[in-house]
């Protein structure tokens, strides 16, 4: 017997932290408020979309970006991605540099996520589950490295970023894959 995915979604995660000041995210290969493409999930060719910022605090010492989907069948979600300790001089991401840590710039690298790698690692919900929340935040922090080794993890990462953030700028976008609750296995993330 498998148990039914029914459940009531999460609130919002960033709306319980700390109040900072927002900046714009934004990507030519996401829109805001829409469905991700298929191309950038798991379920498919699982390539990391193009992210890029501005507007950003003069006082920003680095970056973290990180994606997360609260709407996981977990208590604490699913942390698709993260990079941490970019320079404040990178001011975006190009496609497919979540393939791993020698396509990112200087000293950033990737926080292990809940797939239990170093890269990206896309969505792929559990079918019949509904829409999924894939929330991408850009971090403005005032120190130049979280000082986390590469075994941190990504609730580690962000923990941090809670303490550090001087701006936060987010883009969400949606992702389900059709079926029946339980028809498909749950394989990589939620």
């Amino acid at each position: 017997m498998t148990a039914a995915l029914t459940r009531t979604r999460p609130p919002f995660p960033y709306d319980s932290l700390p109040a900072v000041p927002a900046f714009t995210l934004a990507s030519t290969d996401l829109v805001d408020g829409e469905r991700m493409p298929d191309r950038f999930t798991a379920v498919h060719e699982n390539i990391s979309p193009e992210l890029h910022w501005s507007g950003f605090p003069a006082a920003t010492r680095s970056f973290v970006v990180s994606c997360f989907d609260p709407d996981a069948p977990s208590p604490a979600g699913w942390w698709h991605w993260t990079v941490q300790d970019l320079d404040a001089s990178v001011t975006c991401l190009a496609q497919g540099v979540g393939e791993s840590d020698l396509r990112l710039d200087g000293a950033a690298f990737h926080a292990v996520n809940d797939s239990g790698t170093h890269a990206w690692s896309g969505p792929y919900p559990p079918a019949g589950d509904g829409d999924h929340r894939y929330i991408f935040a850009v971090h403005a922090l005032d120190v130049d490295t979280l000082g986390l080794d590469d075994d941190a993890s990504a609730t580690t990462v962000a923990a941090q970023c809670s303490v550090h953030a001087i701006a936060r700028a987010l883009l969400t976008v949606t992702y389900s894959q059709p079926g029946e609750p339980g028809s498909a296995p749950f394989l990589r993330e939620a």
